[in-house]
């Protein structure tokens, strides 16, 4: 399955490399520019997300740079992840766990963002002299399955559409669940906080409750859960954020404290 799965990485990434190469590259805009055209964002800029939203405690600087990556991913918005790459590089997010948010997304948000990512992944990585030695491997040891937990969501899920959608219950369990979620170069809080950060930046939030939960049983805090709803609010837009508040709040709201 592993081999299967890099394999097909492997046609999507060398489908794509020509047109990204003929596609004029789009640059992010200076702070002048968005002045030129848009003063009052620029202003908005400097003052909320520059000056407060980056230095609020209830989030680290790491977290938030692993937040707001995934958001650009997700929402395939490449234009300034080049900048924020490097600001995550810069905030202690180590090269495998950029190459492993990439890969991890490529199953919540599509492939096709996933690819969409990788020639600013590739221009950051290779201006900063990192190479193959400091990426994950596509296979090797994984870490411990809870499988009395998996049997029970395997179970549920398998119940609940195995009639109707075979392959979906059988990928899910295989790929995802006793794969995907098992590979150590992204612990799995962060694994989850990047789920969930997905899941908020692209409206979908109908798997948030199953998710949280899970990035708490994983070592969220509710505050760190609250930090990142108001974080997306910028990188995501308000209607998304407040859009999966009232779930986030159901969470936090029935678990133990």
């Amino acid at each position: 399955m592993r081999m299967l799965a890099a394999a097909l990485f492997s046609i999507c990434l060398f489908a794509v490399a020509g047109q990204a190469s003929t596609e004029g590259a789009k640059t992010m805009s200076k702070p002048e520019d968005v002045s030129a055209v848009a003063p009052a964002l620029e202003g908005y800029a400097q003052k909320f997300v520059q000056g407060d939203l980056w230095k609020r405690p209830g989030l680290s600087p790491r977290d938030r740079s692993i937040v707001t990556v995934t958001a650009l991913i997700a929402r395939d918005q490449t234009v300034e992840l080049p900048y924020y790459l490097g600001l995550s590089l810069d905030n202690g997010v180590k090269p495998s766990e950029i190459s492993e948010i990439i890969t991890h997304l490529a199953f919540y948000t599509g492939w096709a963002n996933a690819i969409d990512a990788i020639p600013a992944a590739k221009e950051v990585f290779k201006s900063r002299d990192i190479g193959a030695d400091q990426l994950p491997a596509a296979s090797g040891p994984q870490l411990p399955l809870d499988e009395a937990a998996e049997k029970q969501r395997a179970t549920r899920v398998a119940e609940q559409f195995g009639q109707i959608t075979p392959s979906l219950v059988q990928y899910t369990s295989d790929v995802l669940f006793r794969d995907l979620w098992l590979r150590p170069a992204l612990a799995p809080r962060d694994r989850s906080l990047v789920t969930v950060s997905a899941l908020i930046a692209t409206g979908q939030v109908a798997q948030i409750t199953y998710h949280l939960n899970r990035a708490m049983d994983n070592g969220l805090t509710r505050e760190e859960a609250g930090e990142v709803l108001g974080h997306l609010a910028f990188y995501a837009g308000w209607p998304n954020a407040f859009s999966a508040a009232p779930v986030i709040k159901d969470v936090i709201e029935k678990r133990p404290h």
